[in-house]
């Protein structure tokens, strides 16, 4: 739903009641994972897609008669359907989509949602999407705080609770509980839309692969530092697609985010340095900490003493196993770009399980389990 909550909250803020479909489920190949969102302005105007096409007109004629009746809906979408071709997904799987009215009444909260996206701070709105009279009822949860009405205590201690445990991982996805929010049974369901702040891509080494790097890890997502000791070429000019470019030595920079506490377990850092006595003290710092990706760009000569002076400094054979080096997949990239394409390519398959081969040439399922 990032996508979306800007023009959403503007909207709103003008009066407008929206119509807001979210993906809350997903089941087999779907298109888009669970917090996918599209919203129908009260001039007909579509923003954000929940399919990637395939449903996108029977939702938009949803979100309309939600607008109109004030009731919201939870609807099935999958080649089950009786009308498949026209509404069914192409690709073979099933999708839940909860849409709903928003509006200032409705979504009180939306400005301070917004406000907390904007400021990178992490939010999860928790929202019923199944109950027989409290459907629609929501709560915001802060990790030190909660806003909103469910109907009971017991219901919004538990989901409170297990809000906060989605959002510390970065997920989005569905609760069951009983009624009136029992841990065990069946009849209220709850999606929480997790807005943790986004994944961070350190790039060292300001050099033309860097360029590219920052430019496809900003498509990506991502929040971007580009960091250089050198302070003629660490400059936002050259890299204006980066969030920040700092001048400082990597390894220093890289421990006093770590110390500071602005690193986790999504972080990726991409050294482009290829010269010793920056790229040795960096990824002796970066391979003893806990983040989701090291690489290191270089020749296979390069890789071979880099391996032996990292050891040489001490780290372990399974420190040294975190290391991708040399970086990136086998795609034959020659440019730059090329470049940033294949190790964009080997984060997302590292991140999300995927082993980096031609689809034609594997069977199973498509699109993995979030890891």
């Amino acid at each position: 739903m990032r996508e979306v909550f800007e023009d959403l909250a503007r909207r709103v803020a003008a009066g407008q009641t929206v119509g807001l479909a979210t993906v809350v489920a997903t089941f087999s190949s779907a298109p888009r994972p669970p917090g996918a969102a599209m919203l129908v302005g009260a001039d007909g105007e579509v923003v954000g897609s929940v399919s990637g096409g395939c449903v996108e007109g029977a939702v938009y004629e949803l979100a309309q008669q939600v607008v109109a009746d004030g009731v919201p809906v939870l609807q099935r979408y999958g080649v089950s359907d009786d009308d498949a071709f026209a509404v069914g997904l192409t690709c073979g799987g099933i999708i839940d989509v909860y849409v709903e009215p928003v509006s200032a009444q409705t979504f009180p909260q939306l400005p301070e949602v917004l406000a907390a996206i904007q400021a990178r701070q992490p939010v999860a709105v928790a929202t019923i999407v199944e109950h027989p009279d409290r459907l629609g009822r929501r709560l915001v949860v802060w990790p030190d705080q909660v806003d909103g009405d469910v109907g009971s205590a017991r219901a919004r201690d538990a989901i409170a609770d297990d809000a906060r445990g989605l959002l510390a991982t970065g997920r989005s996805g569905t609760l069951h509980y009983g009624p009136d929010g029992q841990r065990r049974g069946e009849g209220m369901t709850v999606f929480v839309n997790s807005f943790e702040p986004p994944p961070r891509l350190l790039v060292f080494g300001a050099i033309d692969f860097a360029a590219a790097m920052a430019r496809m890890a900003a498509f990506l997502g991502y929040r971007v530092t580009v960091c250089d000791a050198r302070p003629v070429f660490a400059t936002k000019s050259r890299f204006p697609e980066a969030d920040e470019v700092v001048v400082d030595w990597p390894h220093r920079y890289l421990a006093a985010e770590a110390e500071a506490g602005r690193l986790d377990e999504r972080t990726a850092v991409a050294v482009l340095t290829h010269d010793p006595k920056f790229d040795v003290p960096l990824l002796e710092v970066a391979l003893r900490l806990k983040l989701g990706y090291v690489g290191a760009m270089g020749s296979r000569r390069t890789h071979d003493d880099r391996m032996r002076r990292l050891r040489e400094a001490g780290l372990s054979e399974g420190e040294l196993a975190g290391l991708s080096s040399p970086i990136g997949l086998d795609l034959g990239a020659r440019t730059p770009e090329e470049t940033a394409v294949s190790i964009a390519a080997e984060i997302i398959a590292l991140r999300w399980g995927g082993g980096g081969e031609r689809l034609a040439r594997t069977d199973g399922a498509i699109h993995h389990p979030r890891g």
